[in-house]
């Protein structure tokens, strides 16, 4: 490993946020009253898992426009034993829907997943059967130390006593206005006054709090069984939506085993199909550890074209291959066998870019979240969890506060193809929640939000920390680059010198002032000490838990001589 990057790179850059350190714990997330929410589980006795229950829950409240109880998501765990288990709570089709659900506009592929009235983003047919709260619930009942009502607590009071809305939140709400002002419910919430919300306006949600204290008292079938599902049931009857009673009976989340790689000593393990993360993130990591990435230093033109050709080939992959398992035969072993790799590798050309393949992967939302906690005892998790776009299907379920997904957003229109609507079906996706572990202990957990940019700028973080020796913060911070086979996105941060080296390798470059969303993470040393980072890209936050209890012995002495 590089021990001093900057003596190597090419391209330098300073980082904008400070890190956080703790011995006891630490929780990152891309809202600092998600991550409080978090801290306050660690400080009351509980583990990760509670930790990341909780953070999740507050980010509900806190950071709505990106996740909801009706989303879905991926939560990777580590115990204290080394084991290593994905909980697959992604949201489902509709039992009820067929493939020719919508009417779609073409068939080209920067407008393939269109449909006639936007009818698969904005409404009641958008909506997936819904399964984040019972992945969370699944976590928290397998691992966690503390109940679902204790862990909710920060949820339902940033809920009832309202929170300031960052520049952030206010951002996103003024760039969906119009869609947020055909719902009442949202436009009382986020259009105050007629207008979109501004930074510092205090958000209050009477409905959406007395939702949570219902699961609190009566657990997911309060939801699942329970009045808020009844009140989802009967919206979808009266507005045309799909969701059945039977969709909620069978939205089940899965326990899956983890996908494992190997790069420059470490172990590098990722989450499996429908998750695109974890083999795609090794394929290509697999590829470029032939190469001297280290040598030829950040930013050179010769390892962002070996990043670029790296991605090429792996979205050339993705998108031929990578599916729900349920429905698809996913060829894990090919696409993570060390010869396949040296044969791509062995293809890639230095001078000019190729045309790997179609160029052309399923669409996805940049609008989602990412969380990271880990504590003293060893236990570690990272998740990343959505509803898709910007405030989901932008609609709230009348009487419940809670926002609908759009998760149908994420399907092809058009009938007989991998990732057409089928019954049940989950949703390929691209969320990385990644760990990479060194003789048995996790050193490093991170993820982030982004759609089809969150497993390529994982695994340049990844390079960044093993390759360059990148601290954490400045891995998370640092410029990116992306492509599926066609444009090459290209962050600011990067400079006109590499950006004219790669365009005359053949790249057309697209200059791009950010790529993907907030990452964050924890770096865990030898000795236990955690590092917290999150990155410029949203309102991240780490929060580190230190000092301890009292030394053995200490008491209150009332009976000692005074002076």
């Amino acid at each position: 490993m590089t021990k001093n990057w900057r003596a190597q790179a090419k391209v330098t850059f300073e980082c904008e946020k400070q890190p956080a350190s703790g011995s006891r714990g630490m929780v990152t997330s891309n809202n600092p009253l998600g991550s409080a929410a978090g801290a306050e589980m660690l400080a009351a006795g509980g583990n990760a898992v509670d930790a990341a229950v909780a953070t999740l829950f507050a980010l509900t409240v806190v950071e709505p426009m990106m996740v909801g109880i009706s989303g879905g998501g991926i939560c990777h765990i580590r115990t204290p034993e080394g084991e290593h288990v994905v909980i697959d709570g992604l949201s489902k089709v509709p039992l009820a829907a067929t493939p020719d659900l919508y009417e779609p506009v073409a068939d080209t592929p920067d407008r393939r997943l269109e449909t006639v009235g936007r009818k698969n983003t904005v409404g009641p047919l958008a909506m997936a059967a819904p399964l984040a709260l019972a992945g969370w619930a699944e976590a928290l009942q397998r691992f966690g130390r503390f109940s679902l009502a204790d862990v909710l607590q920060p949820a339902i009071r940033h809920a009832s006593h309202g929170y300031l809305a960052t520049s952030y939140l206010a951002d996103c709400t003024d760039e969906v206005a119009d869609d947020l002002a055909k719902c009442p419910h949202m436009a009382a919430l986020y259009l105050p006054g007629g207008a979109p919300l501004k930074a510092g306006h205090r958000v209050i949600q009477p409905e959406y709090a007395e939702t949570l204290r219902a699961i609190a008292s009566g657990g997911t079938a309060a939801f699942y069984q329970g009045p808020i599902g009844a009140a989802l049931v009967e919206h979808m009857a009266k507005s045309g939506g799909l969701i059945s009673q039977a969709d909620l009976d069978a939205a089940k989340p899965i326990l899956r085993d983890p996908i494992r790689g190997a790069y420059r000593g470490y172990e590098i393990i990722g989450p499996p199909p429908p998750a695109s993360s974890g083999v795609h993130i090794n394929q290509m990591l697999s590829i470029l550890e032939g190469f001297d990435m280290a040598g030829m230093g950040f930013g050179s033109a010769e390892a962002t074209h070996l990043l670029v050709e790296a991605l090429k080939i792996a979205f050339a992959d993705r998108v031929a291959s990578t599916a729900d398992p349920d429905f698809v035969e996913v060829p894990v072993a090919q696409l993570l066998d060390p010869a396949y790799a040296a044969e791509r590798r062995g293809q890639i050309r230095m001078d000019r870019t190729q045309d790997w393949g179609p160029g052309v992967a399923v669409h996805e939302s940049d609008h989602t979240t990412h969380m990271t906690a880990a504590d003293a005892d060893g236990w570690v998790v990272a998740t990343t969890q959505t509803i898709n776009n910007l405030f989901g299907a932008r609609f709230i379920v009348p009487g419940t506060g809670m926002i609908a997904n759009n998760y149908m957003n994420l399907f092809d229109p058009h009938p007989g193809r991998a990732n057409s609507i089928q019954p049940g079906k989950r949703v390929t996706t691209s969320m990385s929640p990644m760990m990479a572990c060194q003789e048995g202990k996790v050193r490093f957990a991170l993820g982030l939000p982004g759609g089809l940019r969150i497993f390529p700028s994982a695994m340049q973080a990844l390079v960044n920390l093993l390759e360059h020796g990148m601290s954490l913060q400045e891995a998370v911070e640092a410029p990116r680059i992306w492509t599926q086979g066609e444009s090459v996105e290209v962050e600011h941060g990067y400079g006109d010198a590499v950006k004219a080296a790669l365009g005359e390798r053949g790249h057309p470059v697209l200059p791009c002032p950010h790529i993907g969303g907030g990452m964050n993470g924890i770096a865990i040393a030898p000795d236990g000490m955690m590092t917290g980072a999150a990155c410029w890209r949203a309102d991240g936050t780490a929060v580190g838990l230190g000092g301890g209890r009292a030394r053995d012995g200490v008491r209150f002495w009332p009976d000692r001589p005074k002076l």
